[in-house]
């Protein structure tokens, strides 16, 4: 199979070879085309998409597959299914479908690296707690993760907590030494817990400047906490709706590139038509013409619904970076996170690199990113019509 169009890494026209499931070889061309190809998106924050939600509670494999493959149309090739607060029997019924689903087919399996398990060890507190439910909010518990890792197959490889519950300094050393990465998230910790975390081992923030009180201490606060501990990356949602453009290009610059992470965290209610929905997390909940997804009657968020491209772009529009960079944030930085850029090539495009990517145009006026061809291990798995 041969894919032209310009290396979004570094502007240059090429043709590639793809030699089954790799990268074989490029060869330059001279040509002008609109035409951009990047390593495949990679999206570790995902609670459903397009109708598909992984956190309900008549979840199948097939809904997992389902929406693997709705999130191809979008140029995301690899995702991390992630399962929200709930009862245990809930959580490790979404565990064992996204197992099954991996099982039953090699291109779903091959497009999910891991599982991320967010909650249900987060604050209490309203704010920080987000839209999941108070009454499955609970400590940590070493036994509780391994029945996830049964459920799961082994397949959790992120676990979201706030580290100010007791325990869970001692959590986050276990779960690190079994090479989970440890995000801190919906927390209301102090900087000597945020800390403390981070030299037991956590790695990420999860959608920092999100899942937080309303209002909070100008300083210090656990978000400036966050944002100077360069021993956590940062993943976050530039929805538009999530953090307003001075405070995306802030963050950005101060966590720095090579620690910066593009995520949906889309709902179920993501690419669907505006209107009022019945969600697994937040209950009724209410799609604006906008993009806004809030709980319903409320100005509260209720996850988001805009797919990672759209991050993409309005990461390019509001915090002055380039196509090149923005799209690394989606691709190589959380590649290097799970680890995926060693074993594979994921995240770059090189021969001899897994063929996992995307060809999109790029709008020259709103910047809006248009899918044209999605190939997951050399497989094409979504082309635009026309």
């Amino acid at each position: 199979m041969i894919v032209s169009g310009r290396l979004v890494e570094t502007g240059q026209a090429v043709e590639l070879v793809l030699d089954t499931c790799r990268v074989g070889h490029i060869q330059a061309l001279d040509s002008v085309t609109d035409l951009w190809i990047a390593p495949g998106f990679i999206d570790i924050q995902v609670n459903g998409y397009a109708g598909h939600d992984a956190n309900a509670a008549d979840v199948t494999p097939e809904t997992i597959a389902e929406l693997v493959r709705a999130l191809w149309k979008v140029g995301v090739t690899s995702v991390c299914p992630t399962v929200t607060t709930q009862s245990e029997a809930r959580m490790c019924r979404s565990l064992q479908a996204i197992a099954a689903a991996c099982e039953t087919d090699p291109l779903i399996q091959r497009s999910v690296p891991c599982v991320h398990v967010e909650g249900p060890h987060i604050s209490p507190e309203d704010g920080p707690r987000g839209a999941h439910p108070i009454e499955h909010v609970r400590p940590p518990s070493l036994a509780e993760f391994r029945r996830w890792q049964e459920a799961s197959g082994g397949r959790v490889g992120i676990v979201t907590v706030a580290p100010e519950h007791p325990g869970s300094v001692e959590y986050i050393r276990a779960l690190a030494a079994e090479g989970v990465i440890v995000a801190l998230g919906h927390t209301a910790a102090d900087g000597d817990q945020i800390h403390a975390a981070a030299d037991a081992g956590a790695r990420l923030s999860t959608h920092l400047g999100n899942g937080s009180h309303a209002t909070i201490s100008r300083h210090p606060n656990y978000i400036w906490e966050q944002l100077a501990e360069d021993r956590l990356a940062a993943s976050l949602i530039f929805d538009g709706h999530h953090l307003p453009p001075a405070v995306m290009k802030s963050m950005l610059r101060a966590k720095g590139l090579d620690r910066s992470i593009l995520v949906s965290d889309s709902v179920a209610v993501a690419g669907l038509a505006p209107g009022t929905y019945k969600t697994a997390v937040g209950g009724r909940v209410e799609l604006l013409p906008s993009g806004r997804l809030t709980l319903l009657g409320t100005p509260y968020l209720a996850g988001s619904a805009a797919a990672l491209p759209v991050g993409i772009a309005n990461t390019i529009r509001h915090a002055g970076v380039t196509l090149a960079e923005a799209v690394r944030l989606a691709t190589a930085n959380p590649a290097r996170l799970l680890g995926l850029d060693r074993s594979d090539g994921w995240g770059s495009i090189r021969s001899g690199a897994t063929a996992d990517l995307v060809v999109f145009r790029v709008d020259a006026q709103t910047l809006e990113l248009t899918i044209d061809l999605t190939v997951v291990a050399g497989e094409v798995v979504y082309r635009r019509e026309g």
